[in-house]
């Protein structure tokens, strides 16, 4: 224990961030990590508590999204994507990219075979998500927007020659704990939200697109709520998940 200190702590904290963003770990499960390891330091020593979400960047544990994520704000995201294409190249700004554009987690855009996404769009319309997905469920979105296919197109040209967007001399957790955890922090220096709020600001244009009005975490009031149920539920399964309320975290409550 006499080694634990602060910095050791944020840097633990910063590693359960990278997997919150990854869709490895729930933020009120990372939140209570931190937590513990700040109460137990307490019992045992004169301890400066670290927070999960300001010291360590953890996603906020709220259930329902009350605020709009930072990076639905175009020209807010823009520049957040610009900067990481400066300081870390393209390979972190197609994660980012494909984040924002196509809803993905970042463990599933770092781990798309782009150049095989290319192709499918192509042949049918729609990409097959298969690798990194929650609970190994794939699901098939539809590319119907121009700014989806450029980013699968810039995906690919970051890709090369490897065999999927990550680098192929790094493995997951060395990708997420190292390069892919930066790129997390100069996006929330930019929008203040990591990556998981890129999915937010997806879903949140999504939604606003199949109702004709913002999501309620926006402003927006809801005028019809069969249309509100069936926007949450396409958008539930274009972000891969199986219950449509789980979309309240990501475009606000249905009140």
């Amino acid at each position: 224990m006499e080694n634990v200190s602060g910095d050791l702590v944020r840097e633990y904290g910063r590693q359960l961030a990278g997997k919150v963003d990854a869709g490895e770990l729930a933020p009120s499960t990372a939140q209570n990590m931190v937590s513990v390891v700040n109460s137990v330091m307490s019992l045992a020593t004169k301890w400066d508590s670290i927070s999960p979400t300001k010291d360590c960047g953890i996603e906020q544990r709220t259930a329902i999204r009350e605020d709009a994520p930072g990076a639905l704000d175009r020209g807010t995201y823009e520049r957040a994507l610009q900067a990481v294409r400066e300081e870390f190249g393209p390979k972190g700004g197609a994660v980012v990219e494909l984040a924002r554009e196509l809803g993905l987690r970042s463990k599933e855009a770092s781990l798309l075979d782009a150049k095989a996404a290319c192709e499918e769009v192509k042949e049918r319309g729609y990409i097959t998500i298969s690798e990194g997905t929650k609970g190994g469920r794939e699901r098939e979105i539809e590319i119907r927007t121009p700014e989806q296919a450029s980013a699968l197109v810039r995906a690919a040209e970051a890709q090369g020659d490897d065999r999927a967007v990550m680098p192929s001399g790094e493995n997951w957790q060395t990708w997420r704990e190292g390069e892919l955890r930066d790129v997390r922090e100069l996006v929330q220096e930019h929008t203040g939200g990591g990556l998981h709020d890129l999915r937010a600001s997806y879903a949140c244009e999504r939604y606003e697109g199949l109702t004709g009005h913002d999501a309620p975490c926006a402003g927006g009031q809801i005028e019809d709520k069969d249309a509100d149920r069936e926007a949450r539920e396409l958008i539930a399964a274009e972000l891969g998940h199986g219950r449509a309320d789980v979309v309240s975290e990501y475009v606000g409550g249905r009140k």
